[in-house]
């Protein structure tokens, strides 16, 4: 998979990408990373890749020129995702980055201040995603955090892809939180490791892990079991 990502902060977002899985998914070459600085775009001496609305108003809009030739320059490979992390995009989820997980190329548009002008969306954009209803300062980390949630799914990176295939959210969690997890030693501070895990019954096991995801999704994430087929 080849991911690309246009950023006035080339620095931060390449840093990100060597770090854990993000990091083993490059090195196996799973995963090819291109980060591109919309600045290298610009037509005068400050290398400005933003100004004052028109209209007014407070804050400052990134120019559609220096992000729109950004993507020109990359030249992403024809209906490939172009995706602007916004406030205003689908709210993200792990059934999307599966989804994403299968697309041979990524193209992500990191934007700052006030937001991006629109012609940016009504030339390249083809998708826009929300990390959650809060707004930062830039798109810089939470397209990090979709580009990881993608890339831990690609074959290769995990070391043990069943891992994976059983966390929050997945088809063998029925969409719900993962169950609670135990590990050395049996007994600590008083609190005791479930007899259950300790017998080797492997269905009785996997029955009480089930229970425990469901326990624990009514507890912290109720709304999840309003979803269809979650729990079943």
């Amino acid at each position: 998979m080849k991911i690309n990502v246009v950023t006035i902060f080339p620095e931060v977002v390449e840093s990100i990408l060597e770090m854990g899985m993000l990091g083993v998914g490059s090195r196996h070459g799973v995963v090819e990373y291109r980060v591109v600085n919309p600045r290298e775009f610009t037509q005068d001496t400050h290398r400005s890749v933003d100004d004052e609305p028109y209209g007014g108003g407070p804050g400052m809009v990134m120019m559609a020129a220096p992000l729109v030739e950004a993507v020109e320059h990359i030249a992403p490979a024809p209906k490939s995702p172009v995706i602007l992390m916004s406030p205003a995009g689908r709210p993200y989820d792990q059934r999307t980055a599966a989804r994403l997980a299968t697309e041979a190329e990524l193209t992500f548009l990191c934007g700052r201040y006030k937001g991006v002008d629109e012609r940016v969306r009504e030339l390249v954009v083809t998708d826009e995603v929300s990390v959650g209803d809060y707004v930062l300062s830039g798109g810089e980390l939470p397209a990090c955090a979709v580009i990881e949630s993608v890339v831990r799914l690609l074959d290769g990176v995990l070391g043990d892809r069943e891992s994976g295939d059983t966390d929050s959210f997945t088809p063998v969690r029925n969409g719900l939180l993962d169950c609670a997890w135990y590990t050395r030693p049996p007994e600590y501070r008083g609190l005791k490791v479930p007899d259950t895990l300790l017998s080797g019954h492997h269905a009785r096991i996997e029955e009480w892990r089930q229970q425990s995801s469901l326990e624990r999704t009514k507890t912290f994430r109720p709304d999840l079991l309003d979803c269809p087929g979650a729990g079943k």
